[in-house]
């Protein structure tokens, strides 16, 4: 079951929801808008000598958040 990381088209919340089907009604947990739009993630990979590090599609480059350009890092 893959977890989807969503923004609040509302009140900009984010938040993380498992998602068992593509019918699934999904909803802020803050102001329980059911209008978000899905975020792209950043996931962790294992390497063979057991540390795991960040990963992305773009290499790090580019924008989106941990992209270079939120501010979060």
């Amino acid at each position: 079951m893959p977890i989807y990381e969503y923004v609040c088209d509302n009140c900009e919340t984010r938040f993380e929801k498992i998602v068992i089907n593509k019918q699934q009604e999904i909803s802020c947990p803050k102001c329980e808008s059911k209008k978000a739009t899905i975020q792209l993630s950043v996931f962790s990979s294992v390497g063979a000598n057991g540390s795991s590090s960040p990963s992305s599609f773009s290499g790090g480059g580019g924008g989106g958040c941990c992209g270079g350009s939120c501010g979060c890092h």
